[in-house]
């Protein structure tokens, strides 16, 4: 039986393989909108995407990133500038979009502009943290989705959203968990209504991979600004020494689970652009696969004992 069990499980991941295998057609006809193309995946992305063939519309939020990346790309690449949380600049860009494809319609966005700070414990947050991250992250998500919605639907192409392992599990307080959380809940109730049209919505679950988000600097100042601005009443509770020891954390933690490859989290956005059958959720990452995604599945009073046993302590915590 065990046997039987065995060669079931391994004959369902040699067709799943095979049938990923095929790609749409026509490439050179199908444009993409990619946001967040400055650095990091949407940068790696839209090179790749424009190599293959593809009509790549590349959102940058500053002229610098734009000028980048044209001048390692070929003519087919178009750049748009894109403030994500400004109404105004989601507008034009999709106006620029729409006399760009013409009838044939947008085969495809892919959400990838976010940010990763403020991020700490929930009490060292304000409503404003929140408001902020949440505008880009979630908000910006939805924004930009909608603007080109009726051309992706008369193309019957892909909605592509990057959310996050830690839209599964929170393992972290502020904002961030938050934001990736509503980014699941708003893909999966987009991928049920557009069924219905032909359009395909998939999403991205990465884990920790080594981008300007995850930048060590980035994290370490966003936990000095965060402590500078609190009451001496907080900074009592935690201990005064609370910011070098979550220091100490981030760089056990984090930096121990970086994954410098980003082509793994870009291949994973190709085929969900240019798959035939593309999969419903992609987790690029090995700790995204092993470590973040079967926690999440586990008991939470077990989960939550696993994450808090490698988080700096306050000092007067009763764990």
């Amino acid at each position: 039986m065990f046997l039987y069990i065995i060669g079931l499980v391994a004959f369902w991941f040699v067709f799943r393989w095979y049938r990923e295998l095929a790609r749409v057609p026509n490439k050179g006809e199908k444009y993409v909108y990619i946001t967040g193309c400055d650095s990091g995946f949407g940068n790696l992305l839209a090179r790749h995407l424009d190599k293959l063939g593809f009509c790549v519309i590349a959102a940058c939020y500053t002229e610098k990133g734009e000028d980048e990346l044209k001048k390692v790309s070929s003519e087919r690449l178009n750049t748009v500038h894109l403030d994500v949380i400004s109404t105004d600049s989601v507008n034009k860009a999709t106006a620029f979009i729409k006399t760009l494809v013409g009838e044939k319609g947008l085969w495809a966005v892919v959400n990838n502009a976010g940010v990763s700070v403020p991020s700490g414990p929930c009490d060292w947050m304000t409503v404003d943290d929140y408001k902020s991250m949440l505008d880009v992250n979630l908000i910006g998500v939805i924004g930009v989705t909608l603007s080109v919605l009726p051309l992706i639907k008369k193309a019957r192409g892909r909605v592509v959203n990057v959310a996050s392992v830690f839209g599964r599990i929170s393992a972290f307080g502020g904002p961030y968990c938050v934001s990736k959380y509503g980014v699941e809940a708003f893909n999966d109730s987009l991928r049920m209504n557009m069924s219905a049209f032909g359009v395909k919505v998939l999403c991205l679950e990465p884990g920790f991979f080594k981008t300007s988000v995850t930048d060590l600097n980035l994290l370490r100042k966003n936990v000095k600004t965060l402590w500078d601005n609190l009451s001496e009443e907080i900074k009592d509770q935690y201990g005064h020494d609370y910011p070098e020891r979550a220091n100490v954390t981030l760089e056990k933690n984090v930096a121990t689970l970086l994954d410098g490859d980003l082509m793994k989290v870009v291949s994973c956005m190709e085929h969900a652009i240019s798959a035939l059958h593309p999969r419903t959720r992609y987790s690029p990452g090995w700790d995204a696969k092993f470590l973040w995604l079967p926690m999440s599945y586990l008991p939470t009073w077990i989960a939550d004992k696993m994450l808090l046993k490698d988080m700096a302590k306050p000092t007067g915590s009763i764990l």
